[in-house]
């Protein structure tokens, strides 16, 4: 039997990004997905949907995109110096965001939700 293989992608996702086809994909062929700027460069603090959700939670909205993407089984990777923001992201495995909540961060995602687009890149989202 050969070795088993663990492949991932790593791609931009966030609340504010629709990457349904590209997870769809991924989970389709056993492709983990990793997401690189998971807080959407700074545009998840603030966020009222966010901020009310991790008010419910004792979280902050943060903590609750991160979080949101690991209970789809998307790996998340902040970047952050800052010793007290990198506990924060790890304080995530202590809540679970029910159904309606999920469906409400869904729900943020927008056409001009990407934060990553450099001029030489395909055009990703037509």
């Amino acid at each position: 039997m050969p070795p088993s293989r663990s492949c991932t992608n790593q791609i931009e996702v966030h609340p504010f990004l629709d990457q349904r086809k590209v997870l769809a994909a991924c989970r389709k062929h056993g492709i983990s997905v990793t997401a690189y700027c998971p807080l959407a460069r700074g545009k998840v603090p603030g966020n009222e949907t966010l901020e009310r959700i991790g008010k419910a939670h004792g979280k902050s909205a943060s903590q609750v995109a991160l979080h949101y993407l690991v209970q789809q089984g998307i790996i998340p990777i902040p970047r952050t110096a800052n010793p007290d923001h990198l506990a924060a992201d790890f304080a995530v495995f202590d809540f679970k965001l029910g159904d309606g909540e999920m469906a409400e961060i869904a729900a943020l995602k927008r056409p001009d939700g990407r934060v990553v687009n450099p001029p030489h890149a395909p055009k990703w989202d037509s």
